[in-house]
């Protein structure tokens, strides 16, 4: 029986971010996976950093097709990230895509931060609507920042993720450290730590003279354990941790179901 030459059809990867759709992070995510499947963008056409899950309702959504790179469908989108992956799935794709990619973020997205970011909360979009995801971020802010060693180690998730199929529901929140390629020491796979900003709002007054507020703070680390994603990265390893978006604590719902009495 003669062998089927029938071509296996490219993956469909959506890659959205919260930084906007001209980041340098999001065009070093597209250069290092563009030839692992069909690549299609959805992005917010200005920054949505610490937007969280926000959705847009009582205002119109907008999409507008954009020139990215050559062979690269890109579309920008008056939205948050979480409105951009819904608008793909239903408005661009009609479909979905077999693999969601967020970021590569301009910061950090580790520990606490899961819970703002808004390159985060694309991904665990995507995880709802049962689409794997991976968000990515890399330790510095700078729209100078190096991308090199974020740009090989979301390659080689990607591919690993590409191998076989995945958990419909599986999301990655992946951080990198900001350092030189030659010195990141692997990858770990961590749970979160318990670190976050220790806040305080800095009152200022404006020209007018009233009152405004500037929020500032100072990261704390409050988990001492060597399995959490701030330890592997202060140690030079990519940290990656599987999150989701069931927020039920089990262990909890298990003591009250005996303590509990109605």
């Amino acid at each position: 029986m003669a062998k089927s030459t029938k071509k296996k059809e490219q993956p469909i990867i959506l890659i959205t971010n919260d930084d906007g759709v001209t980041a340098p992070g999001i065009r070093s995510l597209v250069e290092a996976v563009k030839d692992l499947g069909k690549i299609v963008v959805v992005a917010p056409d200005k920054p949505q950093s610490g937007m969280g899950h926000a959705i847009t309702i009582g205002f119109p959504l907008r999409l507008q097709k954009v020139h990215l790179m050559d062979d690269v469908e890109a579309w920008q989108c008056s939205g948050t990230p979480v409105d951009c992956v819904k608008l793909a799935v239903d408005k661009i794709l009609h479909r979905k895509p077999d693999l969601c990619l967020s970021g590569i973020n301009h910061g950090a997205n580790h520990s606490i931060n899961v819970i703002y970011s808004g390159t985060m909360s694309a991904a665990i979009e995507a995880s709802i609507e049962s689409i794997p995801s991976v968000g990515f971020s890399l330790l510095n802010y700078s729209m100078e920042a190096d991308f090199s060693g974020a740009k090989k180690y979301a390659r080689l998730i990607v591919e690993q993720l590409l191998k076989r199929k995945q958990d419909k529901h599986l999301c990655l929140n992946v951080n990198f450290p900001s350092i030189d390629e030659s010195l990141i020491k692997g990858v770990k796979v961590c749970r979160q730590a318990y670190a976050k900003y220790v806040e305080d709002f800095n009152e200022r007054k404006d020209p007018s003279g009233k009152n405004y507020y500037w929020l500032t703070g100072e990261f704390k680390n409050f988990d001492k354990g060597k399995d959490t994603d701030v330890w592997a990265l202060e140690h030079n390893f990519v940290s990656v941790v599987p999150v989701q978006f069931d927020l039920t604590n089990y262990k909890l719902k298990k003591e009250l179901e005996t303590k509990l009495k109605f």
